[in-house]
């Protein structure tokens, strides 16, 4: 599926008083629109995520999956910053007609949701029938959510929070710490800091797995085994593999805008926030994740009015969003028989 850009040619100010000179976001589209746009599925990316969702949520978004595009019409939008064709660091500044680099500014949610908005405008969907996102994803699809009730119908909201937890903070502020280390990261160049993101990378795949799972994924291959442990390469590994599709400017930027997410900024309360979601709206946790507990889950079913909250078992941790295809369908399957609006 191709990819399409929609550009914003007008100064953009942002949350924390920066601003972009302008921007673009990349999309992509599956499946065809109701005349009455009753079948929109908004789906919201991951953090290292891009605009197209059946490549890294690709056992339930697809042809003949549960989102299926011969009934819904899926759209997914790249974030502010990321690599995958939006406005990020290696961007050109139009006023500056160089790169950002460095200088380009802290993008929030809220940003990226007025930049959605803009877009969903433009394309002139006026309805979301079923907004759903994992992790970073389900960060933005709350927030949207908060800031505008009346446009979606259905919410699904998976390993996800209210607020970024201190605990996700650190882990965040490590994965940059291995960035700066990067001697090149203060160099004005495209892969600026990508020897220190592939340590970052490291740092994350230990919260988005946990103890058991490296227990049984990457055990010792013998007792006599004193080198190349199955759990050293794996880490070295999936550095490598996120330094060929990514780079260590939208990777900061990224953990960045996790860090900032807190619905309650700027307004009464976290608790208040989330009294004004009117979607009728799942949240899901997974049993094992040590990155975004449950309990952040279960607060946010407990205060969002009548949300229904369910837990996937799995021995994956954090990444059992992207994972366990079969229990999240099973889930999604069963609350929809009870009663959420169709609007197939």
């Amino acid at each position: 599926m191709a990819v399409t850009l929609f550009k914003y040619p007008y100064t953009f100010p942002l949350e924390l008083g920066g601003e972009l000179a302008g921007f673009q976001l990349a999309y992509t589209t599956h499946g065809t629109r109701n005349a009455d746009s009753s079948n929109v599925l908004w789906i919201c990316h991951a953090l290292t995520g891009s605009s197209d969702p059946t490549d890294w949520w690709d056992g339930l978004v697809g042809p003949g999956l549960h989102y299926d595009p011969k009934d819904w019409f899926i759209i997914c939008v790249n974030v502010l910053g990321s690599h995958y064709g939006s406005t990020n660091a290696l961007s050109i500044n139009t006023k500056t007609k160089a790169p950002y680099f460095q200088s380009f500014p802290d993008i929030t949610i809220r940003d990226n949701i007025y930049a959605f908005e803009l877009l969903r405008e433009h394309l002139g969907i006026e309805h979301i029938h079923t907004l759903a996102g994992g992790s970073l994803g389900g960060q933005q699809a709350l927030e949207w959510a908060i800031l505008k009730p009346d446009l979606i119908e259905n919410l699904v909201l998976i390993a996800t929070n209210a607020l970024h937890s201190p605990w996700g903070i650190a882990f965040n502020e490590s994965q940059r710490m291995a960035i700066k280390a990067d001697p090149t990261w203060q160099e004005a160049r495209p892969d600026a800091g990508i020897e220190g993101m592939k340590v970052a990378r490291s740092i994350a795949l230990l919260s988005y797995r946990n103890y058991d799972t490296y227990d049984f994924t990457q055990a010792r291959d013998s007792n006599e085994q004193t080198d190349h442990f199955r759990a050293a390469t794996y880490q070295q590994y999936q550095g490598d593999k996120l330094a060929h599709r990514f780079n260590a400017f939208s990777y900061w930027t990224l953990s960045r805008m996790m860090d900032l997410h807190n619905v309650g900024r700027n307004r009464p309360s976290v608790t208040n926030a989330l009294s004004q979601v009117k979607a009728h709206t799942l949240v899901v946790g997974i049993s094992s994740d040590i990155l975004f507990q449950p309990s952040e889950q279960k607060f946010l079913a407990r205060h969002i009015p009548d949300a229904e909250y369910q837990e996937i078992d799995s021995l994956y941790g954090h990444d059992g969003f992207l994972i366990e295809y079969k229990q999240l369908k099973q889930i999604l399957q069963a609350w929809e028989t009870k009663g959420i609006p169709q609007g197939r």
